[in-house]
């Protein structure tokens, strides 16, 4: 009961689900975490239809969950394969119990593909890096730049009037260039753009070898382009930080997490699910049974969690959140980070301060609390 309570006490409904359609990946971008990106393992119907049956007992019309379709590259699944995953789901879309969400490198994405993801009101995703030079590591299983075609599959978005947003992983080359970055991403006409300093985990064994000074610069950069293009698209992540600070000036900072933290149950494509951490399916590590919290076609997500709190790496990561707690001035904010980080940086779930926390979470507050303006135009 202790650690039903501990695990209640930290983490609230799951607002998301990720589900993995394909393994497989049409680019092998140098820094990708995903194991199993060459092989083709796909999702069938009747393991969409399982996790339909459990989203149906996750939401209501008031309380949408949110189906994040992530692979390697979903669209590599093609259309046909792709539409059949969602047929499960239909019901509860046109009821407004979950919406569609796909992360997808873009490279695929042609008129047919435009009018599947109008057709079923998909919300888009696209991952690029920058301009070409920026983007360089992001490359084809032949080697080959991915920059047109990716550039190619957003203008396609643009022309259908399809919303979308950007996310940017940023590595040693653009750490010192956000001005550059944001002029040319904001010019691809997203309606958010939201950058991941470059991360170790999964496959990725490389630290990103950038420094706390660097990041905080390259926040402080991004802040500035924020002031003096404030009709721009949205910047995710000062978006968190202004909404947490509205609450806090307004004395309504439990506000922040009254929620509890998401525990992102992620679906692979043969049903098995992992909590907390996208980045933990297909990891394989005998001290937490590979980290499985079951398989959806004979348990359904919610009995899942009910259980959590036995599995030993969620058991782990709550003592670490405990730990952030206590001796993090930076918690109220960031909520103990992200469980993944502290098992591919550290090597446990307990442990606290990582890579992540400082080069996107403290940089991130110091970098504002540094600036001779301190504010955030959001």
């Amino acid at each position: 009961m202790e650690g039903r309570l501990e695990f209640d006490r930290w983490f609230g409904r799951a607002r998301t689900l990720v589900l993995q359609p394909t393994t497989l990946c049409n680019l092998d971008c140098v820094y990708c975490y995903l194991p199993h990106r060459r092989l083709n393992n796909e999702m069938t119907p009747e393991v969409a239809q399982a996790v339909a049956d459990s989203a149906a007992e996750l939401t209501d019309p008031g309380t949408p969950v949110d189906i994040v379709w992530h692979g390697g590259e979903p669209l590599a699944l093609g259309r046909r394969k792709f539409t059949a995953l969602l047929a499960p789901f239909e019901d509860l879309r046109q009821a407004g119990r979950i919406h569609h969400s796909v992360q997808t490198n873009a490279t695929l994405i042609d008129d047919k593909w435009c009018d599947l993801l109008t057709r079923y009101q998909v919300h888009v995703g696209v991952s690029i890096d920058g301009p070409a030079a920026l983007n360089a590591r992001r490359v084809d299983l032949r080697g080959r730049p991915a920059f047109d075609r990716i550039v190619r599959g957003i203008r396609r978005l643009h022309d259908y009037g399809i919303r979308f947003s950007l996310i940017a992983v940023v590595g040693a080359e653009g750490i010192d260039q956000p001005v550059a970055l944001l002029d040319f991403l904001a010019e691809l006409g997203p309606h958010t753009i939201g950058f991941n300093v470059e991360e170790m985990e999964g496959v990725n064994d490389q630290r990103c070898g950038i420094a706390q000074d660097q990041a905080e610069r390259f926040w402080k950069g991004v802040m500035d382009w924020r002031r003096t293009h404030s009709g721009g698209p949205a910047l995710r992540e000062l978006e968190r930080l202004a909404d947490y600070l509205r609450l806090a000036r307004s004395g309504q900072r439990g506000e922040w997490c009254r929620y509890g933290l998401d525990p992102i149950p992620t679906v692979s494509t043969d049903g098995d699910v992992v909590l907390m951490s996208p980045e933990l399916a297909g990891i394989r590590d005998d001290a937490y049974g590979d980290f499985l919290a079951g398989n959806v076609r004979s348990q359904s997500i919610a009995g899942m969690l009910d259980q959590a709190h036995r599995l030993r790496y969620v058991a782990e990561f709550m003592t670490g959140l405990s730990r952030c707690q206590m001796e993090c001035e930076f918690f109220d904010f960031c909520r103990g980070a992200q469980a993944c980080n502290r098992y591919f940086e550290n090597g446990s779930f307990a442990t606290t301060e990582t890579d992540y926390c400082r080069l996107t979470r403290q940089a991130l507050v110091t970098a504002l609390y540094t600036s001779p303006q301190k504010e955030i135009v959001a």
